[in-house]
């Protein structure tokens, strides 16, 4: 991404929030803080005139002035005290009003439309999303305007003591044969000169770093991930005994991540050494540059030092690209991210579903010309017409991998890549079972109300948790643990039909849900499922022969696409 594409992006992402409904107190509250930034310049400028004063009252041995000089000083200074930590205070206020509003609108569309699943199916290439919301926005906060402050500081700087500079420089005269140049205010000159010099010379010694940045990050990513993973993991990875292999996998992230530092180390060490002596040599400079009038009487010691805090300040201000090039490059690393990241939630929200809706009559579900597909275009489900009454109970058989898992997502809408006509009973609610229940983190009766987000009371949770067989946890209804991992797969899925009981949908679909369940206790609540929500229709998906004895149809699937409606 050249660097015409990175300010594009740049601006597209710094516009949202300065555009949106809350721009005119984020302005207000942006230009408050520049105005503080100036108004630091301009005390700046006035401890400036201070030196002269100070230093020609030692020169010249005036005590009466020294103590006064000294009061005006610890004014100023006081002064400058409260500004700069206020300008702070309030650009961090800026910066957490603006990444809240930037994590708000990216969550909402990374969950919006599934776009988190879409780009897990469309095979997205986007590293750990949850990085680029959770660091890259703070990043891309902190460092614009760390960056865009700094800037307008540094040019309110050179405006005002490029004039003290240009004054108290004066006149240089240069011999030229028998001609005469006359250069005006030739320090500033000088100064603009070195620190064009200099910023040059600080892009090609650290230009390197923009893309090795953006690699530090993404290996770091990767190498935070498989450890995630093995945490998420543990119980399947100690059965296997798979520990050196997951070693083996750290230290090959590791090692990525060491060697591209290693590189991030030498440029870094490279930039630094250029800067740093850029930096010294610009305090000698003033002093060379002054000595003549200085040692010839035409300037005091006061001007001579008014003169060096001048040239210091004005290049200051003019190497602010120099001295910020590593933020700059952080900087375009983060805006290259997001802008993947950008790319990446567009194309999933692109992706239309082909699957059109209606009304189906009497609360059933119709499918008509119904066909399901993989991403790479192989047909799994085809021209499948399908009328399921309203109390209908249907098994969906075949081998493994013909699409059974499939085509739930396709009913549930997850899916993308599927074609025909679906049509369901007007205000039906549909809930569907997967063979790992989600379990969110927090209290057990969050979990078991999810994905609800209110609750009722607990003598109805006590008589769900009785009827799927997990009265023993009634008592533990507020304990806040992570229940994903205190729960046997087995208790999980009986927790997921005790949220069967509370939503009451009007069709159930179950993906393998009772696979952990022995065969006693899967009949018993397919059941208690009859019993207690008689209305309820029921698609489950399964390979047992026992679960023909709770359906009264089978859809049985092939692998070449073909299906049979067949009756039980």
């Amino acid at each position: 991404m050249g660097f015409i594409q990175v300010a594009k992006v740049f601006g597209r992402l710094f516009g949202g929030y300065w555009n949106s409904e809350y721009k005119w107190r984020a302005r207000g509250l942006l230009a408050f803080v520049i105005g503080l930034n100036f108004f630091d310049v301009y005390l700046l400028v006035l401890i400036n005139s201070w030196y002269k004063e100070f230093y020609n009252a030692l020169q010249e041995y005036l005590v009466a002035e020294f103590w006064p000089l000294l009061g005006e000083f610890t004014l100023l200074a006081m002064l400058h005290i409260v500004v700069a930590v206020y300008a702070v205070y309030l650009r961090q206020m800026v910066q957490i009003k603006w990444r809240t509003w930037m994590t708000d609108e990216y969550l909402a569309r990374w969950l919006k439309r599934q776009v988190y699943y879409r780009m897990q199916v469309q095979g997205s290439d986007t590293d750990n999303p949850d990085q680029r919301i959770s660091e890259d926005i703070n990043q891309f906060v902190n460092l614009t305007l760390q960056l865009l402050i700094g800037l307008l500081k540094q040019m309110t700087t050179l405006a005002a003591f490029g004039v003290v500079l240009w004054n108290l420089s004066g006149a240089y005269t240069m011999h030229l044969g028998d001609k005469e140049l006359v250069i005006y205010g030739y320090m500033f000159w000088f100064s603009l000169i070195y620190a064009g010099l200099g910023t040059v010379g600080a892009h090609i010694a650290g230009r390197k770093l923009i893309s090795l940045n953006f690699e530090q990050q993404r290996f770091e990513a990767d190498f935070r991930f498989n450890m995630m993973r093995v945490r998420e993991n543990s119980e399947s990875i100690a059965f296997y005994g798979g520990e050196n292999v997951e070693n083996k996998g750290f230290h090959e992230r590791f090692a990525k991540v060491i060697s591209n530092f290693w590189q991030l180390m030498r440029q870094t060490k490279i930039l630094n050494f250029y800067v740093n002596g850029y930096a010294q040599l610009a305090v000698v400079v003033p002093l060379i540059l002054a000595a003549p009038q200085y040692f010839a009487g035409a300037m005091a010691l006061g001007g001579l030092m008014q003169t060096v805090s001048a040239f210091g300040r004005v290049q200051d201000a003019l190497s602010y690209f120099v001295e910020s090039y590593d933020t700059i490059a952080q900087l375009a690393a983060v805006v290259k991210r997001l802008a993947s990241f950008n790319q990446h939630m567009e194309d999933a929200e692109h992706v239309e579903n082909g699957i059109s809706g209606r009304t189906a009559p009497a609360g059933g579900l119709e499918l008509t010309n119904l066909q399901v597909a993989l991403p790479d275009g192989r047909t799994l489900l085809e021209n499948c017409n399908v009328n399921m009454p309203k109390g209908t109970k249907l098994l969906v058989t075949g081998v493994s991998g013909c699409g059974k898992s499939t085509l739930l997502r396709t009913l549930a809408g997850i899916w993308p890549y599927g074609q025909g006509q679906m049509a369901v009973g007007q205000g039906s609610r549909m809930l569907f079972l997967p063979q790992r229940p989600y379990l969110p983190l927090g209290s057990l009766r969050r979990a078991l109300y999810y994905p609800l987000t209110t609750g009722g009371n607990d003598t109805a949770l006590h008589s769900v948790l009785q009827k799927v067989g997990l009265a023993d946890f009634a008592s533990r209804l507020d304990e806040v643990d992570d229940w994903s991992r205190i729960l046997s797969l087995g208790e999980q899925q009986r927790l997921a039909f005790a949220r069967v009981l509370l939503v009451k949908p009007d069709w159930l679909f179950l993906d393998e849900a009772t696979s952990a369940l022995d065969e006693p206790r899967e009949a018993e609540l397919y059941e208690m499922l009859a019993r207690e929500l008689p209305d309820m229709s029921i698609v489950s998906v399964g390979h047992r022969s026992t679960l023909y004895a709770q359906h009264n149809q089978e859809l049985k699937m092939t692998t070449e696409g073909s299906w049979q409606l067949l009756a039980i």
